[in-house]
């Protein structure tokens, strides 16, 4: 198991351990920063965790509302701390944005919470995560062939292949952000280029009711030593798979900078 993965089983099995023990337990969050994946959740999940006024979840990546939803709200309390009332508490889980079960969830368990949509590049976006795939050796074919087994592998549904596969299908954006205005409504959900994450880093704050805090000096994105740039044919052919949703993103989202 990699140190990450054991990261999270060990802050599991102790939020397990304070869930079924009669001990305080924290409220639900006031946010959730909901994805997208490789577009800068990690970074952004710091800068707030950071703010002198919000208490952080236990770890970032909770995924309760998309793998862990039947373990059921004291489980997921438990990951909270016990805060005082004006200190407000959050997670991350970029899978969040993609699953379509989890917008009806959160908005129903989360009934005054805010969410947070960070979106980048699509094709950009989908190389970034097939190399990340590739890191962490669930993925072997080249980019291409990736792209081209890519429906089939999701066809079957299954959460582990959606997470590791999803190269196109997370970047179609529209379909994922109409979910969730149509379960927690507009007014409630934020989107913000991942391209525009420090200039409107300001704007997120007052979104989220936090005081002003200073920008972050940049956005932390991993990259696999030594891995190629997107060539131009593959560039290419992701722009032609993300023509349309592009076109309903702008209309969805008139005010939202396009993509270059």
């Amino acid at each position: 198991m990699r140190v990450d993965g054991l990261r999270r089983a060990v802050r599991s099995s102790r939020a397990y351990s304070r869930a079924v023990l009669p001990l305080p337990l924290g409220r639900l969050p006031e946010f959730l920063v909901i994805g997208g994946q490789r577009c800068g959740t990690t970074s952004l999940y710091r800068y707030l965790a950071a703010h002198p006024s919000v208490r952080p979840a236990t770890g970032k990546e909770l995924q309760f509302f998309s793998l862990h939803h039947a373990r059921g709200e004291r489980w997921y309390r438990a990951h909270f701390p016990v805060r005082p009332p004006e200190a407000r508490s959050f997670e991350a889980s970029p899978y969040y944005l993609f699953d379509p079960a989890v917008p009806a969830r959160a908005a129903a368990m989360l009934p005054g919470a805010r969410f947070v949509a960070l979106i980048r590049d699509p094709a950009e976006r989908a190389y970034s995560h097939y190399l990340h795939s590739v890191a962490y050796g669930a993925e072997k074919l080249p980019f291409a062939e990736a792209l081209d087994a890519e429906p089939a592998r999701l066809a079957s549904g299954d959460h582990a292949a959606r997470r590791q596969f999803s190269y196109v299908a997370r970047g179609r954006y529209a379909e994922q952000l109409t979910r969730w205005f149509d379960a927690a409504g507009r007014d409630r959900v934020l989107v913000v280029r991942t391209e525009d994450l420090t200039s409107r880093y300001a704007d997120i704050l007052a979104f989220l009711g936090l005081e002003p805090q200073a920008a972050p000096a940049g956005i932390h994105t991993r990259r696999a030593a030594g891995a190629p740039p997107l060539g131009d044919a593959l560039r290419e052919r992701l722009d032609a798979e993300f023509a349309a949703d592009r076109k309903s993103l702008q209309e969805l989202l008139p005010d939202l900078r396009p993509f270059d």
